[in-house]
């Protein structure tokens, strides 16, 4: 459990909902916060009881997650949505095991240089996909200000 830091500026775009109106600003949090549980839904984690509330650019998450992954990967998901500065993390670990480093992409970054960075080896760009799937669907599709999953080798 811990207070993570995000790239306020980058990551994906929340839409407000379609009306024939100007959204109120609790209409836009609530779609915010909608898509932002729907996007940790498509992900299939094991963590049950999940819930956010958004206060300005920070995301408090409760729940309990059934591994340290699935607990990275929701902070992750919630972290990496423009507007969002940290993710304060509440979520409690069934299997607690180490914790991985977090890395923010920056510009001219691939997962090989990250790769190389952090193992000494390019060739170990797969660990860090593999780490942060299914949130990356493509090695190749990475961009600054984007946090990642560092595991242990």
């Amino acid at each position: 459990m811990g207070l993570f830091n995000f790239s306020k500026d980058s990551g994906a775009k929340t839409s407000a909902p379609k009306t024939t109106t100007a959204p109120s600003a609790e209409i836009l949090k609530q779609a915010k916060m909608d898509s932002m549980m729907q996007a940790v839904n498509v992900l299939k984690l094991p963590v049950k009881d999940i819930s956010i509330s958004i206060n300005d650019d920070v995301v408090t998450v409760y729940g309990t997650a059934e591994t340290q992954v699935a607990k990275e990967l929701v902070v992750l998901t919630l972290g990496n949505n423009v507007g969002i500065s940290k993710v304060d993390d509440r979520i409690n670990v069934v299997k607690p095991e180490p914790e991985a480093t977090f890395y923010e992409v920056k510009s001219g970054d691939s997962l090989s240089k990250i790769a190389k960075a952090m193992y000494g080896d390019a060739k170990k760009y797969n660990l860090i996909f593999e780490a942060n799937t299914p949130m990356l669907k493509d090695p190749d599709l990475i961009y600054p200000g984007q946090m990642l999953r560092i595991p242990t080798q």
